[in-house]
């Protein structure tokens, strides 16, 4: 057995400067090395004699998942120990994780809503990764100086094209007993909705300052989630926003198909607030009756297997197609065609979510007018063309929105929101070839070339 680490002793060429913090399973080192970019961690579990097996399992699956992911939302991994010495070595962020601000819950709204669509933007990028966390809470997520959300410790975490240890080597279900998701509570470890789930309890507990199933010790104290209904948050601050109450409820839904698709589109829907739409959910105020909570339980009991879900399975079934819309005059064939490829790809894709954005153009010197010769406003006015553009699709309210942005470059005001908004697929139209488009570029060209995300152009036979 590997002796306790002292300061200044080496380990894998790495120099132990400060014991930053003592836990329950592993210790956490501020580490250098001569040849070391930046600040850096280096994580030791614990190996006592008696030690809980999962201490081990957890930090061997941290091993082989770590080096995998990459990326803003997560600590840049640098080196990892054998069986000999254990030990992970990664970048040291220097920011305290959400834990340091449970003292000042309830947050304001705003704080919560930013918040948590940053935590729902890093939960989407590893799923995109092919890793589920499972184990979202508080003390699991910091935010960088810049403002990105990082998510921390990955000893229980899912990655679909390894294997899973933890469900190997444990019966029952693995997990945080407040955060933990129902389908976890059946065995299922392979469902990212789990992370929506978690993250519903999040945005509960910083909204409410009251976590929504309380703080369960045992596993059967954790399946009342199973049937029985939170709390609303209205109840317990009823000054929160209907349209808020309506995405943290919706989070928390036993069935994981209830709940949103994926994180990104919940993501989304933090972002754009103003356009969701609401259910009873929104302003629901009593519990379920004796009834629902009987046939919940019921069902609970004689609930069948869950058919297991991949990441990569789950995100191409729920996409975010971002069309990108052309109003000016003389464009209507052009948009007709768009409205076919768009009506298209939202039949084959049944859970995706379509954004609906027309750029209205800025001059780079000039003053603009924001009003037509009518007198009326042009921003409203797109925004009710885009409704009417939409409107033959009969896609449901809750499954559309509309965006009319400003800006001097369409290109780039297309591309950023797309990066910023999680799109997976841009639908556009190109106008026709002409000597002036071939020499300074167009926007189509250059949104096909720097899209964070898949790019369809779509022409029709006067623009080919």
């Amino acid at each position: 057995m590997p002796r306790r680490p002292e300061t200044g002793q080496v380990i894998g060429g790495f120099r132990l400067e400060e014991l930053v913090h003592e836990g329950g399973m592993a210790h956490l080192w501020r580490v250098s090395r001569a040849d070391a970019d930046g600040p850096l961690l280096m994580k030791i579990p614990l190996l006592r004699p008696g030690e809980d097996p999962a201490t081990i399992v957890g930090f061997e699956v941290e091993q082989m998942i770590l080096p995998r992911l990459s990326g803003p939302h997560v600590p840049r991994f640098v080196a990892a120990g054998d069986f000999d010495q254990p030990y992970i070595v990664m970048e040291l962020i220097a920011r305290p994780s959400l834990k340091a601000r449970l003292n000042e819950l309830p947050l304001r709204f705003d704080e919560v809503v930013d918040i948590g669509a940053k935590i729902a933007t890093a939960v989407h990028d590893i799923h995109r990764q092919h890793v589920i966390h499972l184990d979202l809470k508080p003390s699991n997520v910091l935010l960088r100086d810049s403002g990105e959300a990082v998510l921390l410790d990955f000893g229980l975490a899912r990655h679909d094209q390894l294997p899973d240890l933890l469900a190997e080597e444990f019966n029952g279900p693995i997990g945080t007993g407040a955060y933990i998701s129902p389908e976890q509570l059946h065995g299922i470890r392979s469902d990212p909705r789990s992370d929506v789930f978690a993250l519903g309890v999040l945005l509960y507990f910083f909204a409410t300052d009251e976590r929504p199933f309380g703080d369960p010790d045992t596993v059967r104290e954790w399946r009342r989630r199973l049937y029985r209904d939170p709390v609303s948050p209205r109840r317990r601050r009823p000054d929160c926003p209907p349209w808020l109450q309506e995405v943290i409820l919706r989070c928390l839904e036993v069935e994981a198909n209830d709940r949103y698709a994926t994180a990104g589109q919940l993501g989304f829907e933090l972002q754009h607030p103003e356009q969701i739409t609401l259910t009873g959910r929104a302003t629901r105020s009593k519990r379920d009756g004796t009834l629902a909570v009987a046939k919940r339980w019921y069902r609970a009991r004689s609930a069948a297997a869950a058919v297991r879900q991949s990441c990569a399975l789950q995100l191409a079934s729920a996409p975010i197609i971002m069309a990108a819309i052309d109003l000016s005059a003389g464009m209507e064939p052009l948009a007709e065609a768009l409205r076919v490829a768009v009506r298209r790809i939202l039949q084959a894709e049944q859970g995706a979510r379509l954004a609906c954005v027309n750029v209205m153009k800025l001059s780079r010197i000039a003053l603009d007018d924001f009003e037509d010769a009518d007198g009326r406003n042009r921003h409203l006015r797109r925004l009710a063309e885009l409704k009417h553009w939409a409107h033959p699709l009969e896609t449901p309210m809750n499954g559309i929105t509309f965006h009319v942005l400003e800006s001097v470059d369409p290109a780039v005001a297309l591309i950023d929101y797309a990066r910023n908004n999680q799109v997976d697929h841009i639908v556009m139209a190109a106008r026709g070839s002409s000597t002036w488009r071939r020499y300074l570029g167009s926007t189509s060209s250059e949104v096909v070339a720097k899209a964070p995300c898949t790019v369809t152009v779509v022409r029709t036979s006067q623009t080919r």
